[in-house]
């Protein structure tokens, strides 16, 4: 009993009430340990919106029970919260389900509750004790005031010196040595030389002696990324014609000093290798490791029949989230870099003797390839269009087009303006579903509507989201349902540590790229039948 006398029963009933909510499902499935977090954290809003609450009424100085009434509410309270929790533990699993189904998945063999409940406790006993203790920095800071000035302005200060102590050494202390360290560790990772890795031998291919950026500048990721693509060997027996040897170019971050030496770097090695004297050129962008899809650029250079160069520049050794955080400008700073460089050279050609221009990003990489251009330097001579995928919540012109979408249209799959230029597709399509004619320059976006790092918004805090009235995605669970802040932190656990099968959720399917080039750049002489084919030969990848 003693225990429950250092607790809120209004804040136990809130806490359990939030915890039960925080186990129905959201955008993607969960591990037991991801949903133990989440539980933990809603438990810990709850409560304290429930001490919250019992503090306003005994600031109002509403009547309140005496100790035994007291004691004997927290222990009603304390049996409810127990019948509560039991019976939405048990339910869990069921919930979970809902999800895998619609993304294809093997039924979840259990939610493991005990250890989930254990998590969940975990979270909140550590997050209580960091509350007392402010509590305790905070009134020993009052009390020193109270000398000097009254006593509600002591109580003000004293809060105000407490959190932005308390904030100094999480971000001076605690995030920043944090982040230096994995700077490091990521750093360490790029120049790592694998084994399975070798310069290659072929002339044309970046890394090689003849080439103008050394084998080491390319970094990890860019030495797997110009050694990795399909050959023209592969292209010609699948096709049964002869094929190209599809070129990529690409630059490391330690290739030059700074993004526009960088950029310049790469535009030689595109004259060198003859990147413009093919069909068409990729401007792609990467994610914050420097990663690209080979699922997005795999089926177009099969289906561009080897008739195609690509080109990217590496921003950062970190994953995006981080890369986001630390180094958001820096990656956009390149994008803008390279696109400058490549285009103003890519206008000086005759129209009739240059390559198709489309640029390609996704996540992170979609939104740094939408802010490598200003749309008034292109419009004299725009490029040819762009495949944005995975588009992250923070992109502006995704955020834009998807508020001021056609009337009718879902917030998930959105039309804009009919579709003259932009156009949205998921898994089911929807780039040749335009009210008007496409035109000729063209951006399209790929997305699903499970995504949490394209549908999260910090706003699902405190509002329903547009994306979750009806008719909802394909893929999102009917059993989804909006509440008050465990949303919000149900769906930055998605965006933080979801994951799903290609096709859903943040990993796109190779499939869907095909489908999204064809409409877009609309290559020469693919029938139905060769794209199945196609898409079959990338199924297995799925």
């Amino acid at each position: 009993m003693q225990v429950l006398r250092q607790f809120s029963a209004l804040g136990l009933l809130m806490g359990t009430l939030f915890f039960a909510i925080s186990l129905t499902p959201s955008l993607l499935p969960r591990t037991f340990i991801v949903q133990g977090i989440i539980s933990g954290l809603s438990f810990s809003a709850g409560y304290g919106l429930g001490v919250m609450g019992r503090w306003l009424w005994a600031y109002l100085e509403l009547p309140v029970p005496g100790r035994r009434g007291a004691l004997s509410l927290k222990r009603i309270a304390a049996g409810i919260c127990a019948v509560v929790a039991s019976v939405f533990l048990w339910r869990a699993s069921g919930w979970q389900d809902s999800i895998r189904v619609l993304m294809e998945m093997e039924p979840a063999s259990g939610t493991r509750p005990f250890s989930v409940a254990l998590i969940a406790v975990a979270i909140f006993a550590a997050l209580l004790l960091l509350a007392r203790l402010f509590r305790r920095t905070f009134r020993f800071l009052a009390r020193r005031l109270r000398r000097y000035v009254p006593r509600r302005v002591s109580n003000v200060i004293g809060v105000v010196a407490a959190a932005a102590l308390f904030w100094s050494v999480i971000d001076g202390i605690i995030f920043t040595l944090t982040l230096r360290a994995l700077d490091r560790s990521y750093q360490q990772v790029d120049v790592l030389m694998p084994d399975d890795l070798a310069p290659p031998g072929d002339p044309q291919v970046a890394g090689s002696e003849a080439s103008l950026i050394s084998w080491e500048a390319l970094g990890l990721r860019g030495r797997r990324f110009v050694t990795a693509g399909p050959s023209a060997d592969d292209i010609e027996r699948f096709l049964g014609e002869p094929a190209e040897q599809p070129l990529r170019v690409y630059v490391g971050l330690n290739a030059a000093e700074t993004p526009k030496q960088r950029a310049q770097l790469a535009l030689e090695e595109l004259k060198r290798v003859g990147a413009f004297e093919r069909s068409l050129l990729l401007l792609a962008t990467p994610t914050g490791r420097g990663w690209l899809d080979p699922a997005a650029q795999n089926t177009l250079e099969y289906l561009q029949r080897g008739d195609i160069a690509t080109v990217t520049a590496q921003y950062s050794y970190l994953p995006s989230p981080l890369a986001l955080i630390v180094e958001g400008d820096y990656g956009a700073e390149m994008a803008r870099a390279l696109f400058d460089e490549v285009y103003r050279h890519w206008t000086t050609l005759p129209d009739d003797q240059r390559p198709a221009l489309y640029l390609h990003g996704l996540s992170l990489g979609a939104l740094n390839s939408d802010r490598s251009f200003d749309l008034y330097d292109i419009i004299d001579d725009p490029f040819d269009g762009a495949l944005w995928s995975g588009p992250p919540f923070r992109s502006p012109t995704w955020r834009a087009l998807t508020e001021d979408r056609d009337a009718g249209s879902p917030a998930w799959l959105p039309r804009f303006r009919g579709g003259a230029v932009v156009r949205f597709m998921n898994q089911h399509g929807g780039l040749g579903d335009g009210a008007v004619e496409w035109g000729d320059f063209r951006i399209a976006y790929l997305q699903y509507a499970s995504d949490p790092v394209t549908f999260f918004e910090p706003g699902a805090l405190y509002r329903e989201p547009e994306w979750l009235q009806a008719p909802r995605g394909p893929d999102v669970s009917e059993d989804l349902t909006w509440y008050p802040v465990v949303t919000g932190l149900q769906l930055l656990a998605d965006l933080a540590a979801g994951s799903a099968p290609p096709g859903y959720g943040h990993e796109i399917a190779a499939e869907d790229y095909i489908e999204a080039w064809l409409a877009l750049v609309e290559p020469d002489a693919w029938s139905a039948d060769d794209v199945e084919r196609l898409k079959a030969l990338f199924a297995p990848r799925r």
